[in-house]
């Protein structure tokens, strides 16, 4: 598993916290440094499930910034996976990549349903 990360943001820290309380072993990647390409976005998209909106750090001063609010409706979805690959503080962390999930964001009971699914297999 990766866990792709911003070391400053507390939710990040707590995240990671709470795997190390699981014994849960993952790789680090640091957000900022190693921000995932537009197609590695894709590609985490397309694994998550999710609409790629959850995707973006809305509460981030960048995309406040940027007024991305108003501007995201009118982006294609290459254009926004080139975006979101353009600068790691708009993509919403932390982000646990596993074999077969992508989660957004640490919402602890999401995150243990994924575990034990990934343990039980």
């Amino acid at each position: 598993m990766t866990l792709i990360w911003y070391e400053k943001c507390s939710t990040c820290r707590k995240a990671k916290a709470w795997l190390d309380g699981q014994g849960v072993q993952c790789q680090l990647r640091p957000i900022k440094e190693q921000n995932p390409s537009a197609q590695e976005i894709a590609q985490l998209h397309e694994k998550s499930g999710l609409p790629l909106k959850k995707f973006f750090n809305t509460s981030g001063q960048l995309y406040r910034e940027m007024e991305l609010k108003d501007k995201l409706p009118h982006m294609s979805q290459e254009e926004q996976y080139e975006l979101l690959g353009s600068n790691g503080m708009l993509v919403k962390r932390p982000v646990l990549e596993g074999r077969d999930f992508v989660l957004l964001g640490f919402r602890q009971a999401e995150w243990e349903a994924a575990l034990d699914k990934m343990k039980a297999e």
